[in-house]
């Protein structure tokens, strides 16, 4: 009975909170795939902005002309934008955050003043940032002159306007790649698995793999990433890459957050016994293994939450790009500077809100995993 009772003032406590999620996060991410199925500023009988408006439903042709009509490349590219910020915007926060953690825990002298050095950078907002990482990416001043103060010659590079593209592959090539990431994945889950003498989840993940492969052989990835409108808009698409005025967006983003990770490494370091790091010591391990099977291994929850913190960062960053350079830089274009663009400046409000639901997609399959395992290992603690 007291468990009923204690339940049901609980979900009274909670229902205040349930109803405000509805209404202003799940209510209106429903109307934003509603709208998204629509011809709503895409239909010039029917202004979008007309008093009574009337949107008729066109299904999936929104997300259809955003993967293959050549009007809507800039979709595209941001997208590729956005795969090659995340990763390096990661890798670089956690490289930088774990190097600055290790050189905390060397007993530095003056390791709060230090600390707080490195921690200064996340107290600023992304636009703060920007404008200042602006001043000091311009072609005639900031970092460009450094090499001036030694008696060299100055950088000449333009970091938010060049125009040279790395890492350079074709939009049709994307599901090659996505297959052999995926059984490449899913292989060394079936090891890890087998490993473990869990056979029936490495059936499955061996399954899995083989699935994924005869999907691709299928050529059932069409149904999926459809081709092109014509072999005339491919070749009048530029090949996609790492845009090289990429690079300054993402020194500013590694140098804001990278201080948000070594918190998150100190504190991980700090809750490892002495007494387990003395032992190896004690045992011969030189300081370099104490880290490296010792330090490191415990340290992986805590790289795991800083990278989906950070991942779900870089999918949706908008202010950073936008204080930096501008909405008009299809070099450093996002998926949500295209929403701004779409939605406040062409009131093409259906396609703003099919690359919004798509933005929303990628962060879910990010966050919802990690949510998932989570509530798996409580619930195994319990």
């Amino acid at each position: 009975m007291r468990n009923r009772r204690d339940r049901s003032i609980a979900f009274l406590m909670l229902l205040p909170t349930l109803i405000l999620l509805g209404i202003f996060v799940y209510y209106f991410i429903g109307k934003a795939v509603d709208y998204s199925l629509s011809d709503w500023g895409e239909n010039p009988d029917q202004p979008a902005l007309a008093e009574d408006v009337v949107r008729t439903n066109i299904g999936l042709r929104n997300y259809d002309n955003l993967m293959t009509d050549i009007i809507q490349a800039n979709f595209r590219n941001s997208l590729t934008n956005t795969f090659f910020f995340t990763v390096f915007f990661v890798a670089g926060c956690t490289v930088l955050g774990l190097f600055l953690a290790i050189l905390l825990d060397q007993k530095v002298v003056a390791e709060n003043f230090f600390r707080t050095v490195f921690l200064f950078p996340m107290a600023l907002s992304f636009v703060v940032t920007g404008t200042i990482w602006r001043w000091l990416l311009q072609p005639g001043g900031g970092i460009n002159l450094l090499p001036t103060f030694f008696g060299l010659e100055p950088i000449q590079f333009n970091w938010l306007t060049s125009q040279e593209t790395w890492l350079q592959f074709r939009w049709q090539d994307v599901p090659m790649y996505l297959t052999f990431v995926g059984i490449a994945i899913l292989a060394m889950l079936a090891v890890r698995y087998v490993l473990r003498d869990d056979w029936r989840s490495a059936r499955f993940a061996g399954a899995a793999a083989i699935i994924v492969l005869l999907v691709f052989m299928g050529g059932l990835w069409n149904l999926i990433w459809p081709p092109l409108d014509s072999a005339e808009a491919e070749l009048a698409i530029a090949p996609k890459g790492l845009n090289a005025a990429l690079v300054g967006v993402i020194i500013a983003a590694v140098w804001q957050m990278s201080g948000y990770v070594m918190a998150i490494f100190t504190a991980g370091i700090r809750g490892i016994p002495d007494d387990l790091r003395e032992a190896a010591r004690v045992d011969g391990c030189t300081e370099f293994s104490v880290y490296r099977y010792i330090v490191l291994p415990q340290l992986s929850p805590f790289v795991l939450s800083a990278m989906i913190v950070l991942g779900h960062i870089s999918l949706k960053i908008f202010d950073l790009v936008f204080a930096m350079s501008g909405p008009d830089n299809a070099r450093t274009g996002v998926p949500g500077i295209l929403v701004y663009t779409k939605g406040f400046r062409q009131n093409s409000f259906a396609t703003a809100s099919a690359v919004a639901v798509i933005m929303l997609c990628l962060v879910a399959v990010i966050i919802v995993p990690y949510i998932w395992t989570q509530l798996g290992r409580q619930r195994a603690r319990e």
